[in-house]
């Protein structure tokens, strides 16, 4: 899930040196992903390093895309708000959770 969030990006709105940063952490967890043999912790450093890379986006500066100064008015649902969260702590979770399931399962099936 956090490759496709990646994946999935607008990339227009950021600058070019902060995806750089996340393609290159997205090429390392798709080999992760990939690998029937990867252990728990590099899943788990993958994700922390994808989940950081991602934090650390830089919008691009006079981006018309992305005002963050425009005004919500009441009634408008096709505003979206910033809260502060900038990554789901739960997908994160989830995909280490998974990701170490199928690890697990894998060597399993190998013996």
């Amino acid at each position: 899930d956090l490759i496709n969030k990646a994946n999935g990006l607008n990339r227009a709105s950021y600058t070019a040196a902060s995806l750089k940063v996340v393609d290159v952490e997205v090429e390392k967890a798709t080999a992760v992903l990939n690998n029937p043999e990867a252990t728990k912790e590099e899943v788990e450093a993958v994700v922390a390093a994808l989940t950081k890379a991602m934090s650390g986006l830089e919008i691009k500066p006079n981006n018309p895309s992305v005002d963050t100064n425009t005004p919500v008015k009441p009634g408008d649902t096709t505003a979206s708000v910033k809260t502060g969260d900038d990554s789901n702590l739960v997908s994160v979770l989830g995909a280490v959770t998974s990701l170490s399931v199928i690890a697990y399962l894998s060597r399993k099936k190998k013996k």
